[in-house]
């Protein structure tokens, strides 16, 4: 139903300090405020309500458009000063009386009424009140005495680490229709995937309405990986060494990552396989189609980041030798890969969120796609870790910029080389360096238009990319 007690703009400034906001820089109104059904189950004793609300915005810059994001809420009658920093705003709620809201991914109490739900089926479990539907996957007994504490990360979603048992990531963005995040873990986790964290379940809600048989998928609980190290932290780690041995090449230090970069190609090639046979074949893609969309979204990105022009002609270039190669084999694949989604543990890599990038419509998103997507983030991102390091490095010794950037693409080329050796298992083809080449240049320019939304002064990195694709 939508809420009309309660004053949008609290919205409005609420999500503009959020981290996992998408619409960061862009102006918006929030047009709606729905609330999901009656209060999420599970609570405690003496906690507080909590009710799920799906605040609906529009966009009102060039690009238009509308997103709704969930946004849980713990109802208080008096302020917490425990949850100041979440505070959300102060309201008269029928039948509570004045309230204190806060957002509820922060509040210990609150979140433990989503375990509890989950712990009541071995399967499925609709609750009449909320309408949200709780499943689970076997093999899995979930520890109702775990504490909840918020992931604090930066990331597009929000996740609650239940003690060392369980996570659950709740979606920030919602869209209706089955989130690939769900789908895709469902799939591989049922076929036993190493590679990949356990599913362990998600809630669903449908909201009655004419598209009633449309689901929204809210949220999902899985593994909790103890000894994991994010893979981005890990080689962020590895070129720290190598800038503080300054006379040595990146072979020689001893947080060389080439190692890691190998079995990382290694382990996505296996989940590759693993997708190929989870999900059903897809058709052959038409090439052209996929440079279409290159070129297009370059255009879009020129209105964005300006410094594009100067290489328009070289991402253009690179895009009609994509156009040449005729049909191409697609799968699903994950769609955002980068070492962000990365976790190493002590039996090996696991790779996470396939939910695809954030900012596509869902549809796009589950739409099957070349592998060598996958493998472009990946490069991308062995790219941008060395040049991270490298910005903060130069600011500390400016005289040295050009021996660090010297080092920085030294170490980024010895680790993409690694990973893209044990991914493809021998030499590309002519047709597959063309093919990466172009989703290369595509992810660059999603990143320039990334940075310049939400890191202006990291921009210069995918720019300098763009420049050496122009150049070749």
């Amino acid at each position: 139903m939508i809420v009309e007690h309660i004053d949008p703009e609290l919205f409005v400034r609420f999500l503009s300090r959020t981290r996992w906001f998408g619409g960061k820089g862009r102006p918006f109104t929030v047009t709606a405020v729905h609330r999901v059904g009656a209060e999420v189950p599970g609570g405690v004793e003496d906690g507080p309500p909590v009710l799920l609300h799906l605040v609906e915005l529009g966009y009102a810059d060039a690009e238009g458009g509308t997103e709704v994001y969930q946004v849980p809420l713990a109802l208080y009658p008096e302020a917490q000063t425990r949850l100041e920093h979440a505070f959300i705003g102060w309201w008269e709620e029928p039948d509570l009386g004045w309230v204190h809201a806060y957002d509820a991914l922060h509040d210990r109490v609150a979140m433990k009424n989503w375990l509890r739900s989950f712990a009541r089926t071995a399967d499925e479990w609709t609750d009449e009140a909320s309408g949200l539907t709780f499943h689970r996957l076997p093999g899995h007994e979930l520890d109702l005495e775990a504490q909840p504490s918020l992931f604090a990360g930066e990331q597009s979603n929000s996740s609650v680490l239940y003690g060392e048992d369980a996570v659950m990531k709740l979606f920030r963005k919602v869209t209706a229709g089955a989130n690939p995040d769900i789908t895709v873990h469902e799939a591989l986790t049922r076929a036993g995937a190493e590679h990949v964290a356990a599913l362990y379940g998600w809630v669903e809600w449908r909201n009655g309405g004419q598209d009633a048989d449309e689901v929204h998928h809210l949220a999902m609980l899985q593994q909790f990986l103890r000894t994991a190290t994010d893979g981005w932290d890990l080689a962020l780690a590895s070129v720290r060494n190598l800038f503080a041995e300054a006379d040595l090449h990146a072979h020689e230090v001893g947080g060389d990552f080439a190692g890691e970069a190998t079995r990382l190609g290694d382990a996505l090639r296996e989940v590759h396989e693993a997708l190929t046979h989870a999900f059903p074949a897809a058709e052959p893609a038409d090439a052209a189609d996929l440079a279409a969309g290159m070129r297009a979204r370059l255009e879009d990105a020129l209105g964005v980041v300006p410094e594009l022009e100067e290489h328009a002609a070289g991402l253009r270039a690179a895009y009609d030798r994509v156009a040449e190669l005729g049909e191409i084999r697609v799968q699903r694949i994950h769609g955002d890969l980068h070492l962000g989604q990365t976790m190493r543990t002590s039996l090996g890599w696991k790779i996470v969120d396939f939910e695809g990038e954030p900012a596509k419509p869902l549809a796009q998103r589950q739409l099957p796609d070349s592998r060598w997507r996958d493998v472009a983030g990946m490069l991308r991102s062995f790219d941008y870790a060395p040049h991270v390091v490298e910005r903060a490095a130069v600011e500390e010794d400016p005289e040295g910029a050009a021996q660090l950037a010297y080092r920085a693409d030294e170490w980024a080329q010895r680790n993409k080389d690694h990973f893209l050796a044990a991914y493809a298992g021998g030499e590309l083809t002519p047709e597959q360096h063309a093919l990466l080449a172009g989703y290369v240049a595509d992810k660059a320019v999603y990143e320039t238009v990334y940075e310049t939304r939400n890191r202006p002064t990291w921009v210069r990195i995918p720019l300098q990319a763009i420049a050496r694709i122009g150049a070749s």
